[in-house]
């Protein structure tokens, strides 16, 4: 299972994220240590990636994610995922991919990305990401989880919608096995 902790910057998908996979005994991926130095360079810069830049990013993030389910039952990915075509990409690497949203004010992520000391994506780049930004549609396993909540809090909700998700897809895969 492929479970991708996913927001706009400043919303805490690391911080959540890491805590997640603790929690479920899973691997952890940090999809912003896949990114191209070029991609990094331009966000440091204060321009936003396009399309055409998250491209290899996202193909790296799959790969990565793919290698590491073979050796883990589950693998927790944080990744912007901005767009439906990017969580598609992603999909490609497990298409039972599940989402964990984080979402937030415009005022309290900004307070966040200007507290950060150390990253590479500067504050002014929050309107282009909330701009950019879909929402996960209906036929995607996706939960919205307001990041005003406290870390642990979060997780517990997270930790019960991924649950709730792979026993039923275990439920379904049973009842399949026992038609046949």
């Amino acid at each position: 299972m492929i479970i991708v902790v996913m927001g706009v910057c400043g919303c805490g998908k690391t911080t959540i994220g890491r805590l997640l996979a603790s929690s479920l005994g899973a691997a952890f991926l940090e999809g912003d240590e896949l990114h191209p130095a070029g991609n990094r360079n331009k966000m440091a810069a204060g321009i936003a990636l396009d399309d055409e830049d998250r491209e290899p990013w996202l193909d790296a993030i799959a790969a990565a994610a793919v290698e590491l389910s073979s050796r883990a039952s589950c693998v927790v990915v944080t990744c912007s995922a901005l767009k439906r075509k990017y969580r598609d990409r992603l999909r490609s690497a497990d298409n039972n991919m599940i989402l964990v949203h984080l979402t937030g004010s415009k005022s309290l992520l900004r307070n966040r990305m200007r507290e950060r000391r150390g990253h590479f994506m500067p504050a002014d780049l929050l309107d282009s990401q909330l701009t950019t930004l879909q929402n996960p549609e209906s036929d995607e396993v996706a939960i919205s989880l307001d990041i005003s909540e406290q870390p642990a809090g979060i997780v517990e909700r997270a930790m019960a919608f991924v649950e709730f998700h792979s026993s039923s897809k275990a439920k379904m895969q049973k009842e399949k096995i026992n038609e046949h």
